[in-house]
């Protein structure tokens, strides 16, 4: 028997999307195998554990593969027929539109949809349902970062460049990551950089693997980021290193950032953050000092409640020094979920429409219903951001249809969220596995995997992407863009909403043209032949050259209507939450390389499990000694929103004002009970990396 062909395609987790191919195996326990793609540029053909593991959450023993409907009888979910399941969502959402407005029916989205799946569950709500009330957990990523971008530079990409410049840069100053445990293929970009006598400055709360590699470690109290940022550019400016040149021809709004940033200095810094002035001296001479420089920020400081002007204090630094709109120069924001990018970018966000066009531009709006077939007129306006939508569930919005997404686990005060999951008239979810938000559903439809069908995604670096089906699904399940179309027609939609992905990014194409984020210049023949193509990139004239993509933006200008940046004035404020005598401690939340997001599939690979098998909470050791809790005893944490409990996990890694758990887990060890749902007052981003708690010791060992 001859060998069967590897497919190229990419890993179904983070916003890397790095290359692999697929082989079929014929094994239902595990229907394919990863061989190694080292063509592909961003990753080379290096994997992490999760991506080497994708293949296992393919197998039907771990995944759906038939729809299942609650019984009004017994209250339990049973297996039905899709007629009989697509059915019931149909009128589910039917229902509550003739009873209540179709307001009244939300859709919540996920990152890592694809860009056709993205692109029709947002038209999908406003045309068929006729609901402003559509957001993503992509709110929950990087949408701090993304408004930032836009006051700044007119347009927001996760990253200007290719993840190339990043080892040809002089220094990069990486603000909130632990890429060594988030994207581990990219922890070689800054080896590189080293390698290359580049510097590299890590500011985190803990020392992390990826702290452990640089040149300078900052670790600030969580939340203070703006204020570390303020004081790094009142040094720029006190110790004369502005590049007055660049501010003056290339920027506007300079003078009100600066009196900001000079009201914050040093010694004032250094009692708000826990870093000390030389440090933070050390700091500004190794960025300053380099020919070119970056910052890349992460979770860190977006997820606050003043996360847009953190970020926006860390591209004044940028600006004020020089490092943007120049080779191997600029701020980039390192995207978290697969299509977390192009998820945003093309309607599935409250308050946008296909291209990264504002749903609220008269413009904008007529160029996609013209797209569409529809008068502008009948589009919707801005509903509710992800959390506000959540919390408005069983209230003013009592239907819900839900697709890639695992809010139980992955929002912010979960057990809130749960209960308005539980209160609505209705829920329908498509997933691939039965999550924790499934299980609370009355109809779940069992949707294909990343292997089985095909469809692009757009990685942190504004690369359009090209996942290929490997693999035929197993009888029972659709993919998302079937079910799309399925119930379009149960509810009077007959046309418009195609289930072949080509079609779908083809009207994707024509929607985004003129756009910021403009698509219609790619299709998927050049991106297989160029391993992807980078937005913005406008269809040519017939009989010209093709538009070659923008790998790297704003070299000539910024994407602004004069052309230049815009400084934005910050000052530094306090968390929403900060501590007092009854929740003396913070505590701050992330990830860990063996699980992602909310683990919904990867705590189902054994592999995976056995290297991270459950929550626990970081202590330094005089927490520990105070509370009288040794390493692996259960530890409570509670904030004003509830309790979580896990084992203790010692180390002199975190300050001792801190404390830290990982998000992937349900149950009593669900870190996002106890986190502050404030919202960013431009972003509406929550809180989860700040908030107050107290420790208490349980004492058995787990």
């Amino acid at each position: 028997m001859s060998e069967v062909t590897a497919v190229p395609t990419h890993c179904p987790y983070c916003a890397l999307q790095c290359g692999m191919s697929l082989r079929p195996t014929g094994v239902p326990e595990l229907p394919a195998e990863v061989v190694d793609r080292t063509d592909f540029p961003v990753n080379r053909g290096a994997l992490c554990g999760k991506g080497r593991t994708a293949p296992s959450v393919l197998s039907s023993r771990v995944r759906l593969t038939e729809p299942l409907v609650r019984c009004p009888d017994t209250g339990v979910l049973e297996p039905a027929s899709w007629e009989e399941a697509l059915a019931a969502v149909a009128d589910g959402l039917r229902r509550t539109r003739a009873d209540h407005g179709p307001d009244a029916v939300g859709v919540f989205g996920g990152g890592g949809l694809t860009n056709e799946k993205a692109y029709t569950l947002g038209k999908f709500a406003r045309l068929v349902l006729g609901t402003s009330q559509i957001d993503y957990n992509g709110r929950f990523c990087m949408s701090s970062a993304a408004a930032a971008h836009g006051r700044a530079f007119g347009l927001d990409r996760g990253l200007p460049f290719p993840l190339e410049d990043i080892p040809r840069t002089g220094c990069v100053i990486l603000v909130g990551s632990n890429l060594a445990e988030t994207m581990p293929p990219a922890l070689r970009y800054l080896t590189e950089l080293k390698e290359n006598g580049g510097k590299l400055i890590v500011i985190d709360p803990r020392r992390t693997r990826t702290a452990e590699q640089a040149d300078l470690h900052l670790a600030p109290r969580p939340g203070t980021d703006l204020a570390l940022a303020l004081g790094m550019l009142h040094l720029v400016v006190a110790e004369g290193r502005v590049d007055e040149e660049f501010v003056e021809e290339r920027t506007t709004g300079w003078e009100a950032a600066r009196a900001g940033a000079m009201s914050h200095w040093p010694e004032q810094v250094e009692r708000i953050t826990g870093v000390p002035v030389p440090l933070l001296r050390e700091a500004v001479a190794m960025f300053a000092d380099a020919a070119t420089g970056m910052v890349l920020t992460a979770r860190g400081p977006e997820q606050q409640s003043k996360g847009t002007d953190t970020v926006g204090a860390w591209i004044n630094l940028c600006l004020a020094t020089g490092r943007a709109g120049r080779p191997l120069s600029g701020y980039g924001c390192l995207t978290g979920q697969g299509n977390g990018q192009g998820g945003r970018e093309h309607g599935q966000k409250a308050d946008q429409l296909p291209g990264y066009r504002k749903l609220d531009d008269p413009a904008a709006r007529a160029h996609v219903a013209g797209v569409w077939g529809v008068s502008p007129e009948s589009l919707p306006g801005p509903g509710r951001s992800a959390y506000e939508l959540l919390d408005a569930l069983g209230g003013e919005v009592k239907s819900l249809l839900l697709m890639g997404s695992n809010p139980v686990v992955s929002a912010p005060r979960a057990a809130h969220v749960e209960g308005r999951l539980r209160s609505l008239d209705f829920l329908a979810v498509a997933d691939v596995v039965l999550s924790e938000t499934a299980e609370l559903a009355d109809v779940v439809l069992p949707v294909t995997q990343w292997a089985e069908e095909t469809g692009t995604m757009t990685n942190l670096e504004g690369r359009v992407l090209l996942r290929r089906r490997a693999l035929t699904p197993p009888a029972g399940v659709r993919t998302d863009l079937e079910v799309l179309h399925a119930l379009a027609g149960l509810l009077g939609w007959e046309k418009g909403f195609s289930a072949e992905p080509e079609e779908v990014f083809d009207e994707l194409r024509r929607a985004s043209a003129g756009g910021p984020a403009d698509y219609s210049g790619i299709d998927y023949h050049r991106i297989e032949e160029e391993q992807g193509v980078f937005w913005p990139c406008p269809e040519t004239p017939e009989g010209t050259d093709d538009h070659p993509g923008t790998p790297r933006l704003f070299l000539d200008r910024f994407a602004t209507p004069d052309g230049r940046a815009r400084f934005v004035p910050v000052v530094h404020r306090a968390a929403a939450e900060e501590t007092d005598a009854d929740y003396p401690v913070v505590l701050t939340t992330g990830r860990v390389v063996s699980q992602y997001q909310s683990g919904a599939q990867t705590r189902r690979v054994a592999e995976l499990n056995a290297a991270a098998p459950g929550p626990f909470v970081e202590l330094h050791p005089r927490v520990a000694e105070r509370l009288g809790v040794a390493e692996g005893e259960r530890v409570a944490v509670v904030s004003r929103r509830g309790r979580a409990v896990a084992p203790a996990r010692i180390t002199t890694a975190i300050r001792p004002d801190t404390v830290f758990m990982p998000f992937h887990w349900a149950g009593e060890g669900r870190a996002n009970t106890l986190v502050n749902p404030a919202l960013d007052p431009i972003s509406r981003m929550p809180e989860f990396k700040v908030c107050a708690v107290r420790l208490e010791r349980v004492g058995d060992t787990a």
